[in-house]
């Protein structure tokens, strides 16, 4: 029997909450599928994913087994003990990358703040307290925690919280020529999202990358892919250094990977891994049972020809439709982005407007992101089906055409 739960609505965030956010002025209360619904009962199709998050859309049956069933067996032992499910979980992720270790904590941030911790541990360990500096890119995101914010090459969200992390430098992306000046014996990780997700879905070239590994090598620095929002088949690869054909010392990931349920995920090889001996880095929660079940039953469902195949597909059919309506409408002037990470460039006519496309298509019943004022970002369910596609970006479209015919 269900507790009766009183009624609240959105303005009861502004009595109750921090005013860090600014929510949408409706609740989502149910989700199915790729399909939302909010308080009065309005049905929206979800092509945020949870800005990344949901890469099985929403109740996904599997995952809904996984937890439910987990969540009767064990659900927490600290890091005393070890469990089954996080077990798993690792020899799963390990047998499908590059990766011999992993150590799991609750989200993306904590996962790259685990990535430069190691990254610094090592250096020091082998070369001393010198060899520290970490070379980031101009715009990039790598979370909120005081490390990760300070490593992220955004400076309005790192500013006015006192003295940053020292040792950090950000050079411009997708430029090895200022790679190339900023490296040196002293680096001792370079850290690399191979698609900028929040500052615009900005896809890396390969020489790019290729030329970042060769230089981490020379210089033994550490080459880091943050992928926080690329990983998990988000690509149509499993990770997007697979994608690439170029391999990281260390890789993060997170959103995708519990499918809603918060876990992340530190991977590295066993060479750099027994730097963080008994006792150098910890957390609470990482690892817990429910976590590990919930991201097993994602990697099972998510790692397969079929899925990641379905992917690349999705991604032509949302490419293809975007592109016809930002020709149509003149309000976007380049679909860009791998698999179903979509980023549609606004024209000049509308830089900086991203939000009002935003609203224009939640009153049309279509849930979108952005990624930064001047890009609107897909991030749907990798298993959306066609026909959910096409009903959303028809959806898409009439809220472009309203907004453009003004």
């Amino acid at each position: 029997m269900s507790v009766e739960q009183a009624p609240v609505q959105r303005a009861d965030f502004d009595q109750v909450m921090v005013p860090n956010y600014s929510p949408a002025a409706f609740i989502p209360v149910r989700g199915e599928g790729s399909r939302v619904w909010d308080q009065s009962g309005r049905e929206l199709i979800d092509f945020a994913g949870g800005i990344a998050v949901n890469a099985l859309g929403h109740c996904h049956p599997a995952l809904v087994k996984a937890l439910t069933e987990q969540a009767n067996i064990l659900w927490h032992v600290s890091n005393v003990f070890t469990n089954e499910p996080a077990l798993r979980l690792a020899h799963k992720l390990v047998d499908a990358t590059f990766a011999e270790r992993a150590f799991f904590c609750n989200s993306g941030a904590e996962s790259n703040e685990a990535a430069f911790k190691l990254a610094r541990r090592v250096a020091h360990d082998r070369f001393g307290p010198e060899k520290h500096e970490i070379i980031a890119t101009v715009n990039s995101f790598h979370g909120r925690t005081l490390f990760t914010v300070s490593v992220g090459g955004q400076p309005k969200y790192s500013d006015g919280f006192g003295p940053k992390i020292t040792g950090i430098s950000h050079v411009p992306y997708n430029d090895l020529e200022a790679l190339k000046a900023q490296i040196s014996d002293k680096t001792c990780a370079v850290v690399i999202e191979p698609i900028q997700g929040e500052s615009g879905v900005v896809p890396a070239d390969k020489a790019y990358l290729e030329g970042a590994r060769k230089l981490c090598d020379e210089y033994n620095a550490l080459l880091i892919f943050d992928e926080v929002q690329t990983g998990v088949g988000r690509t149509g690869s499993l990770y997007a250094y697979q994608h690439y054909g170029v391999t990281p010392d260390i890789l993060t990931s997170a959103k995708s990977l519990g499918g809603g349920f918060p876990i992340g995920a530190m991977l590295t090889t066993t060479d750099l891994a027994k730097h963080l001996a008994v006792g150098t880095h910890g957390t609470t929660y990482g690892g817990n049972p429910l976590a590990c079940a919930v991201a097993c039953a994602v990697l099972d469902v998510v790692n397969t020809p079929e899925t990641l195949a379905g992917i690349k597909a999705k991604h032509e059919r949302f490419k293809s439709r975007l592109e016809k309506i930002g020709q149509q409408s003149g309000l976007f002037t380049q679909v860009r982005g791998v698999g179903l990470l979509i980023g549609c460039v606004l024209s000049d006519a509308w830089k900086g407007k991203a939000k009002d496309i935003l609203n224009a298509a939640e009153k049309e019943g279509v849930m979108v992101l952005q990624a930064g004022p001047d890009v609107v970002r897909f991030a749907p369910s990798l298993v959306v089906e066609d026909a959910d596609i096409d009903e959303g970006l028809a959806r898409f479209e009439r809220a472009v055409a309203k907004l453009t015919q003004g």
